[in-house]
């Protein structure tokens, strides 16, 4: 497209240094142009910014960006400003004379951009102010905090219910990376009363590694996955202040340079922790989730979550904050079973009323359904918010595949229930129902009479419900979030009732508690087979293959093999096909299409050992 023809593309070149807008970005900024309102969903690192960025500079008159924090606002005007851009913020940390300046200018219609939080912008002396100024246009950045139905809900946001109101002819874009499709209808009611343009870019962040591990022995693990990242910028996010303290004092010990940011700091100290991290390479910052909203730092290795964050919108946000430059980043988070029961007891404790609560219930068992699904994470997470993809072969499971059981048969069983429920209840009765409990509610709905009450008692309740979380996760149940948390099914669904769709599931892992040492392990995960060194090498070599076969088929590692079958075909050293047949797991279809390439490195491998 020719640059120098076009205004768009003429100040896109010129200011912002780009020759082109990305795919996804031309849309949203055409709309906006042409006077429309605007709801964008876009992935961090997208480039959300440049939607109303640009536009502000090519329309006439000044653009107002609703901003949650201050750090945020200060950033982006000098970021602004390094490109000749006449931006300001006003704020509590803004000096009078500074604000009498700022004034100046934006009466004198020079400002192009003025940062603004909710609150000062919704006064009623600032819409006195602002009422007979040229407005180009209003952006409200992070606008997932304006939905109850979302987990990040912040009352200040709901006073921009009221700015159509007040701006009638001023064309609004609201931005967020995150948001359900749930958060998504209650934003576009609450800012537009659902007359809005909305361009959803997707969600995947595939530069980013992501993992799942038992917890056993945080401080070891921490320390293990830390050192392969040494001199690299890093977050460690941790459910207490305490814990901060803990991981950093144990990284500074080991060589690293870590800081901490949690809510019992002092301000000062906070916030100079803050600018270090932004501003100086290397950093590791140790913080709970009060880090990180408005954190522009493109190269952010990894994220490592010592607990369970609250959903999956929630964890998102955290670990997307690592690769905003596009490069590899890693990121892995510990679970525990005490986790689980602290995140509920959290949700029991909180302030909201009984329909928050059970939001915040079902948004943690859409984040456990991840934690525990048996394929691929990146598919998971990306079907939460309502998009399919490919096997990802960047995430543990693509990798390293677990050891899964058959489960057509107890899918059908959760689906049955359901069905004869009325599709009405929640993981925790269908449970009730399959093992046989005779809880009050069962009793006086006479679900004790069902043909399904009692037929799962070969299985525990807790097993149950993984097993209802896994088939959320696989997309054959839909749970209403918005509503009282009752399951439907899906079309998926009921193919697998019909017995013509396949479902597999991860059994709960068990964790070592300790070794016979006495003291947590940090090392093996439960379930893996302790390989000698040569065996071990051997077992590494044929994985690299899997991977490798994975990728160019564009399926799973385990569609492969196994992990099982890779370690007793390392353990076993096949030196022929006829050998291979007897490894575990390896069918005729599979030797023949895969067994030559792995009887290679078998044999290549016992050939440099010597063993040929």
């Amino acid at each position: 497209m020719n640059v120098l023809n076009n205004p768009m593309h003429t100040t896109l070149k010129n200011v912002f240094g780009f020759n082109h807008l990305r795919p996804a970005q031309e849309a949203p900024v055409q709309a906006l142009l042409a006077g429309k309102n605007v709801f964008c969903v876009m992935p961090t690192g997208g480039g959300k910014s440049l939607l109303y960025q640009l536009p502000a500079l090519i329309k006439p008159g000044m653009a107002l960006v609703i901003s949650p924090l201050i750090a945020l606002m200060t950033d982006q005007v000098q970021s602004l400003k390094l490109l000749d851009v006449a931006a300001e913020s006003l704020n509590s940390n803004t000096p009078a004379q500074e604000q009498k300046q700022i004034w100046q200018d934006i009466l004198s219609r020079k400002l192009k951009l003025l940062y603004l939080s909710p609150e000062r912008l919704m006064m009623a002396s600032m819409l006195g102010a602002l009422k007979n100024l040229p407005i180009s246009l209003i952006a409200v950045d992070e606008a997932h905090c304006i939905s109850q139905w979302g987990p990040s809900f912040r009352p200040e946001y709901e006073m921009l219910k009221n700015l159509q109101t007040h701006f009638s002819d001023v064309p609004i874009i609201a931005l967020t990376a995150s948001a359900d499709e749930v958060t998504r209808k209650d934003i576009a009611n609450q800012l537009f009363g659902g007359q809005v343009d909305e361009f959803v870019s997707g969600f995947d962040r595939p530069n980013i590694s992501l993992a799942v591990t038992p917890k056993q022995g945080w401080k070891n693990q921490l320390s293990a996955f830390v050192k392969k990242h040494k001199g690299d910028s890093g977050i460690i996010y941790c459910l207490s202040r305490n814990k901060c303290e803990q991981a950093a004092d144990l990284l500074n010990a080991a060589g690293h340079t870590c800081l901490v940011y949690h809510a019992g700091m002092d301000k000062a100290a906070r916030k100079e922790n803050q600018r270090r991290f932004v501003h100086e390479p290397g950093l590791i910052m140790a913080a709970t989730i009060a880090f990180g909203m408005g954190i522009d730092k493109p190269d952010v290795r990894f994220v490592f979550h010592t607990d369970l964050p609250a959903s999956i919108e929630n964890y998102y946000q955290e670990f997307g904050r690592a690769g905003r430059d596009g490069d590899p980043a890693e990121c892995c988070m510990l679970l525990g079973m005490g986790d689980m029961a602290l995140r509920r007891q959290f949700i029991e404790n909180d302030d909201g009323d009984e329909s928050n609560r059970r939001r915040a219930h079902k948004r943690l068992d859409a984040l456990l359904g991840y934690c525990e699904s048996p394929t691929c994470r990146r598919q998971t997470l990306l079907a939460y918010f309502g998009e399919t993809s490919e096997p990802c072969g960047n995430c543990d499971i693509c990798r390293n595949p677990v050891e899964l059981e058959h489960g057509v048969r107890e899918g059908q069983m959760v689906l049955s229930a359901m069905l004869r429920t009325g599709e009405r209840f929640g993981p925790a009765h269908i449970a009730d129902i399959l093992v046989g409990a005779k809880t009050m509610k069962i009793t006086q709905l006479r679900h004790e009479h069902l043909p399904t009450w009692g037929v799962g008692k070969h299985l525990k309740k807790p097993v149950w419900l993984s097993i209802i979380r896994q088939i959320i996760a696989a997309g054959f149940i839909r749970s209403d979030i918005a509503g009282y948390g009752g399951l439907s099914m899906t079309p998926k669904g009921r193919l697998l009732l019909k017995g013509q769709a396949e479902f597999s599931y991860r059994p709960p892992v068990k964790t070592k508690r300790q070794t016979e040492s006495g003291h947590a392990s940090g090392g093996k995960l439960p379930d893996q087979v302790v390989l000698e060194p040569e065996t071990a090498k051997l077992f590494n070599k044929l994985k690299d293959l899997r991977l490798e076969i994975a990728q160019a088929e564009i399926v799973p590692a385990y569609v492969v093999f196994h992990d099982k079958t890779l370690r007793d075909m390392a353990t076993k050293q096949p030196q022929t096909l006829d050998e291979m047949r007897g490894v575990h797991g390896i069918g005729e279809a599979k030797l023949t299409r895969f067994g030559q390439r792995f009887l290679d490195v078998c044999t290549e491998e016992a050939s440099s050992n010597g063993d040929l």
